[in-house]
């Protein structure tokens, strides 16, 4: 007996609403459980003061500010390189074999473990090129690590930009490069605002690479140059959770808090931005 078309699509939607049900609640689970068990340990000392007794008591803001600098780090070494190869690919290369492979290289590379990108970053960055344990080796090797998110967020965005806008623009007596500059970018500019976030995001939250690069459990002061270690709250959590015999579990949940909210306004900032020049786009 053949069951209808229509049956199909109702248990296909129904199954999809369940999945989205069950993800969705069990994010919010998640999210519910940290506030829940970290806010009462989040203070203006917490947040605004240095670590002391042995980080048992104190606050996390060297953490914080480590992790806003790592993260800024590796905004400008990432972006410019990231969107100017997404252009390059996107509009000037070739549909060749060589494109393609580069692409899939692309693709492949997002998937590789951060543990991997944090081995390289220590031998080419801080051994190699001797920059030490530093700020700017974690910058360069998560600038890596979030290159190829970046580029193929971004490469996708520019190739969903109607192929008429181009046409009328070089039409008009404009230049390639002016056709990309004043038409094309601000039409993708939502698309690529999504992949560049997504890619500070996993910087922001990753442990393995800034273990090996730079990040330190303990500073008694913040980082005065780029060659200096700093704190970040990812590793800060790892070792407080794992390494730290009788340390408070509030502090645990605090500092897991501070890191989620940090994630969710780079998230609702990207959202923000995204939706004010969604609706100024003319397509």
């Amino acid at each position: 007996m053949r069951i209808p078309r229509s049956v199909v699509q109702k248990i296909a939607f129904s199954a999809l609403t369940a999945i989205m049900a069950v993800t969705i609640l069990t994010i919010l689970t998640i999210i519910t459980f940290i506030f829940w068990n970290g806010l009462p340990a989040v203070s203006s000392e917490f947040l605004f003061s240095m670590p002391r007794e042995g980080m048992t008591a104190g606050g996390i803001w060297p953490a914080i500010v480590g992790t806003l600098y790592l993260t800024l780090g590796t905004a400008v070494i990432a972006v410019p390189i990231g969107l100017l190869a997404a252009i390059y690919l996107s509009e000037y290369a070739p549909d060749s074999t060589f494109t393609r492979t580069i692409r899939i290289a692309i693709i492949n590379l997002a998937g590789i473990p951060s543990v991997v990108y944090g081995l390289f970053g220590l031998a080419l960055f801080v051994l190699f090129l001797q920059l030490g344990s530093s700020i700017l080796a974690s910058c360069l090797t998560l600038a890596i690590m979030t290159l190829p998110v970046i580029i193929s967020t971004a490469e996708e965005a520019l190739r969903a930009v109607p192929q008429s806008f181009r046409v009328v623009s070089i039409s008009m007596g404009g230049t390639r490069w002016q056709t990309i500059q004043r038409i094309v970018l601000p039409q993708a500019l939502p698309g690529i605002l999504t992949g560049v976030i997504l890619g500070l995001e996993r910087a922001a939250g990753e442990t393995a690479p800034i273990l090996f690069t730079g990040a330190s459990f303990f500073l008694p002061q913040l980082p005065q140059s780029i060659f200096d270690e700093t704190m970040a709250l990812p590793y800060h959590l790892f070792v407080i959770s794992t390494q730290v015999p009788g340390m408070p579990v509030r502090i645990q949940y605090g500092t897991a808090l501070v890191l989620l909210v940090f994630v969710l306004v780079m998230n609702l900032s990207a959202t923000l931005i995204r939706s004010y020049f969604r609706r100024k786009r003319q397509w």
